[in-house]
């Protein structure tokens, strides 16, 4: 398959600028694959669709305000500094986005928090890439989450807020894995009384972590699909999640994964049994049709942008025609797309 067959026109309206509220009150489009049918529904309903001794999925993985920006010396020309992975703590080493790239040159640094600190450009990675030194002595991460702004995506046109890092945010985040510049978009929309029912329904509800970074962003840029490289990006299923998962699929129970971070973690870890194994370490998986999937039986989601692996994974997993099928419907039903908008249950 090409690149091409993947890429759609949604209506600037149409593309949410805030979540929901409450978060479960956001639509939900439930798309079946063997029936071919789709149907409307609305978040709060997704506990209908489980079963006693199923299992949900959910990725702890914490967003952390990781849009600085700063001053570059001598000139004083602002600077936008995306943090996209610490390579070396003790050496305060990050590779970073920066903006406008043009003016970032090895060697150069640039200024933060009126001055109190710096970051001194140490390589080139890609065009807009940089790895970046840091002169602050403390602990960045306190520094980060009072000067930083929450990674809003490109499309969302207005300025990030302080209650975007309450909302761009999952309610099952984990503090410790502050790492990702973007959450599981899907986990957006549950909130805890919504999980303590699907617990209470007798599903299993398994955590892993997978660190989302700087691919969530960009587009697929090569035709030819098998040429396209994933940014790596961390991952870690512990021993005790993979025993949840396993007894739901040795007693033959659906699996919903909550968004492609999940499947590609889960999909990266996979006996030779059909079964998952317990793992972490980086995956640069890249899922994009044809795929079997191993593990998940379900997939809940959002609508993702054109030409981006999220959306390829989705339309792997939901088989691409019945997708666009269903994304022509939600555009004539006025659902919400992207990272705040609405939510699709492929069953």
């Amino acid at each position: 398959m090409k690149l091409s067959e993947f890429r759609y026109t949604v209506a600037k309206s149409q593309i949410a600028k805030f979540p929901a509220e409450p978060r479960d009150s956001s639509r939900l489009m439930v798309v079946d694959r063997k029936t071919g049918t789709i149907t409307n529904d609305v978040f709060s309903n997704i506990v209908n669709y489980f079963d006693k001794g199923d299992c949900l999925v959910l990725n702890e993985t914490k967003v952390f305000p990781a849009r600085l920006f700063g001053k570059k010396e001598k000139t004083n020309a602002k600077i936008e500094v995306l943090l996209l992975r610490q390579l070396k703590a003790e050496d305060r080493i990050w590779d970073v986005i920066v903006e406008p790239a043009r003016k970032v040159r090895i060697g150069n640094k640039i200024y933060f928090d009126n001055n109190q600190f710096y970051c001194e450009v140490i390589d080139n990675t890609t065009s807009r890439g940089r790895t970046v030194r840091f002169s602050y002595d403390g602990n960045l991460f306190e520094v980060i989450q009072r000067i930083g702004e929450m990674p809003l995506p490109s499309y969302i046109k207005r300025e990030p807020t302080e209650l975007d890092k309450e909302t761009y945010q999952c309610v099952f985040a984990n503090d410790n894995y502050l790492a990702s510049i973007a959450p599981p978009t899907a986990g957006l929309h549950f909130t805890p009384e919504l999980l303590k029912k699907i617990a209470e329904k007798g599903v299993r509800i398994a955590n892993i972590v997978l660190h989302i970074g700087q691919g969530v962003f960009e587009e697929i840029e090569v035709e030819d699909l098998t040429k396209h490289r994933m940014y790596s990006e961390y991952f870690e299923i512990s021993r005790q999640s993979a025993e949840i998962i396993n007894k739901s699929l040795k007693s033959k129970k659906k699996v919903f994964a909550v968004g492609a971070s999940v499947v590609r973690a889960l999909e990266s870890s996979v006996l030779t049994s059909g079964t998952i194994k317990p793992n972490k370490g980086w995956t640069d998986k890249f899922i994009y049709p044809p795929y079997d999937f191993k593990i998940s039986t379900h997939l809940i989601t959002n609508f993702h942008p054109p030409a981006t692996p999220s959306l390829l994974l989705t339309a792997t997993f939901a088989g691409k025609d019945l997708l666009f099928k269903a994304y022509k419907k939600a555009m004539k039903d006025d659902y919400r797309f992207f990272a705040y908008g609405d939510a699709m249950l492929i069953y």
